[in-house]
């Protein structure tokens, strides 16, 4: 079974997590997880309680092991299907790895637990001890808020304290992690860049 490289991107609301997820997974020819917390939301309405916060994160380990068990399948599928790769040009060395985009993963519900409840659910805080990935891409504030219904901060100065956040929590981590900003198209050959220094170095060295 191939390995399957799991990139992490986070960061504070409205800084296009999402849209870079997709165009990422569209790039590498892969799946990615979408944020379940907007799913739910819309569901039970934005009136949330400390509770629907560890419901919110246990939904969201859910669907990520959901897509990881279906890009295992595909992968196999796809290895049978075609044992010499060399031509696929949209992967990270597809011989050898697969690449799954996780938009929101535990540390996101830490910062929002703890900015909004000043409290965490050791749940949570187990989940981020125990689970590993390979890459955090952390989405800077620059790009402009865009409004939403379920969005709740357009103050820029509190964008700026929920970035800070995030980059303390990544400073204190072990896994590599890069600051990705600038216009969505910037953001997205950034993040390409990152992705493929990171694992072709990598697949290279062993």
């Amino acid at each position: 079974m191939e390995a399957i490289k799991k990139i992490v991107v986070i960061g504070p609301e409205s800084t296009g997590k999402s849209t870079l997820c997709e165009k990422l997974a569209a790039h590498y020819n892969t799946l990615w997880v979408p944020e379940y917390a907007r799913e739910y939301l819309e569901k039970h309405g934005t009136d949330y309680t400390y509770e629907d916060l560890l419901a919110i994160a246990k939904g969201q380990i859910e669907l990520e092991e959901r897509t990881s068990s279906k890009l295992k399948v595909e992968s196999s599928k796809f290895k049978v299907q075609n044992p010499i790769r060399n031509s696929q040009p949209s992967t990270i060395n597809h011989q050898q790895s697969t690449s799954l985009f996780i938009d929101t993963d535990m540390y996101v519900m830490k910062v929002w637990a703890e900015y909004v409840f000043n409290n965490c659910h050791n749940w949570i805080l187990n989940r981020i001890a125990e689970r590993k990935y390979d890459l955090y891409l952390l989405c800077d504030v620059d790009l402009p808020w865009v409004e939403d219904k379920l969005r709740e901060y357009p103050d820029e100065g509190i964008r700026k304290k929920l970035f800070y956040f995030y980059k303390e929590l990544m400073s204190t981590q072990s896994t590599p992690w890069h600051i990705i900003s600038g216009t969505y198209k910037q953001r997205l050959q950034q993040a390409i860049d990152v992705i493929n220094e990171n694992f072709t170095q990598k697949i290279a060295q062993k």
